[in-house]
């Protein structure tokens, strides 16, 4: 949302009504097939209120359901309704308002969509004072919405008499849920970015427990891969932690670009007594060549990038992440990064953030909820930091792995998942896999003076090759601004 409490009612005055002219044009043609229909069961809120928004948005005349009967009734009355009037849906919670053009913004939908078999717009919820509050939400997700669902309550949803048989066949008390879990069986869903629901209640997200972990005896080989130059206080901590790594298989390679404190090659040679491989590198620091040149020593089934300045706290946190990339549908995998106070330093990166890419939530404070508890929630994302990334090895050279000459410092992560997610192998941001990163302290700030026209070069890069500063982030939202990390209001 903003920093101020009244960012939304700006946007609401200022921005709004050009956002619906420009759906409204974008598809002239109309589908009739649109049934409102008012569920009486899971809300208290007056029915009068929704009745009166649907008749001001020109729908045809609603529906109440009421909260008595089971499953196979509700299933019997929907199916009398869409064998007469349409098959689809709009079913929204006594309570909750439609918006003025909500219905015909759906009808362009339908017609545009036409094989589509859910269509889902944003919303906002009144509060006291009549202030609302919104969700700019995300084109589809599936991970995210098993742990908050966006959908159900405000959509269309195309039914047919074998969805309706399920629905008659469930157990489960939230038939709404059930019609819209049985619609995304058929198909991924389509995201209207616009808000078309006023909403007197909404679910909620939940935060999800730690999954089961792999076995030891299906656990592929990992690789990580640890570059530094000196800094021994930092590399120790870090290899200490890595040490302490519940996973049970396990290569680790440190590469050493230079380093001549002689603490830190007396401890080198611990650490090759110990079986840890040293790969040296000579010349200026590139991240990008030190990591592909790993890579081709590793042996792992999966490369495990890993930051000197990153501190392990949780045994899991690779496991965690292994559970991920070993998916045949998932690329990069990244982790959930504390600065040492305890704020987020990465929950996931977005795409066109300053024209090129940011760190998701970056600098929430613990004790914050931030935008919809998405700094906690498993999820796709466009990209992850390199600072904590796991891929399969195989995904990452088919690829050609990093970027060494346009990307030798910055956004080689970015540049890298983004050439993943064209090959169908989708970025995933997993929360519960939890470290603490002392971010650039190795190699400093790219804001550093002496860094700057480096990062300038690597940014136009990464704008040549990606369009960051035109596309936007499918994860992200084109009503949120592009200035910020914290998921504000764009005004």
């Amino acid at each position: 949302m903003g920093r101020s409490p009244n960012a939304y009612a700006l946007w609401i005055a200022r921005v709004e009504p050009g956002v619906h002219e420009a759906i409204l044009a974008k598809c002239p043609a109309r589908s009739p097939l649109i049934v409102p229909v008012i569920d009486c069961g899971r809300s208290t809120g007056a029915p009068e209120l929704t009745i009166a928004s649907i008749e001001s948005s020109r729908a045809p005349a609603p529906i109440i359901l009421k909260a008595s009967g089971s499953a196979a009734d509700r299933a019997s009355e929907l199916a009398s309704l869409i064998s007469s009037q349409g098959n689809w849906l709009c079913i929204i919670n006594a309570g909750d308002r439609l918006a003025r053009d909500a219905i015909d913004i759906y009808s362009t939908a339908a017609a545009r969509f036409p094989d589509s078999w859910i269509i889902y717009a944003d919303d906002d919820l009144i509060g006291e004072g009549g202030r609302r509050e919104p969700h700019f939400k995300p084109d589809w997700n599936p991970e995210l919405f098993e742990h908050h669902d966006f959908i159900t309550g405000s959509a269309i949803i195309r039914s047919t008499s074998d969805m309706l048989g399920e629905l008659a066949n469930s157990r489960s008390e939230d038939w709404q849920a059930t019609l819209v879990r049985a619609a995304l069986k058929r198909g991924p869903p389509v995201h209207l970015p616009v808000v078309l629901h006023h909403r007197a209640s909404r679910p909620d997200p939940f935060v999800p427990s730690k999954p089961p972990l792999l076995a030891a005896k299906i656990s592929p080989l990992v690789s990580i891969i640890v570059p530094t130059r000196n800094r021994l206080s930092l590399l120790r901590t870090c290899i200490e932690g890595v040490g302490r790594t519940a996973y049970p298989n396990v290569e680790l390679i440190v590469v050493n670009n230079d380093s001549d404190d002689p603490e830190t090659l007396a401890y080198f040679e611990a650490l090759k007594s110990e079986g840890v491989r040293i790969l040296d590198v000579t010349g200026a620091f590139n991240f990008s060549a030190m990591n592909n040149l790993a890579a081709k020593h590793a042996k792992g089934e999966l490369l495990c990038f890993l930051n000197n300045d990153v501190e392990v706290i949780d045994g899991d946190w690779l496991s965690l992440l292994a559970l991920q990339a070993i998916r045949e549908d998932i690329g990069a995998v990244g982790a959930r990064l504390l600065y040492p106070d305890g704020t987020v330093q990465h929950a996931g990166v977005v795409t066109g953030v300053g024209g090129g890419a940011g760190h998701a939530h970056r600098y929430q404070r613990g004790e914050e909820t931030g935008y919809f508890l998405r700094d906690r929630l498993p999820q796709r994302v466009s990209a992850v930091t390199a600072a904590c990334l796991l891929v399969g090895k195989d995904k990452f050279f088919d690829v050609g792995g990093f970027n060494e000459s346009d990307f030798p410092v910055a956004f080689n992560d970015v540049d890298l998942c983004l050439k993943l997610n064209a090959r169908g192998w989708q970025s995933f941001y997993e929360p519960r896999a939890v470290l603490i990163h002392h971010e650039s302290k190795s190699r400093g700030s790219d804001s550093a003076k002496e860094n700057r026209v480096r990062f300038a070069k690597e940014l136009a890069a990464l704008k040549r090759h990606w369009n960051t500063d035109q596309l936007r982030d499918p994860y992200h939202h084109p009503q949120l601004s592009p200035f910020c990390e914290r998921f504000y209001v764009a005004l």
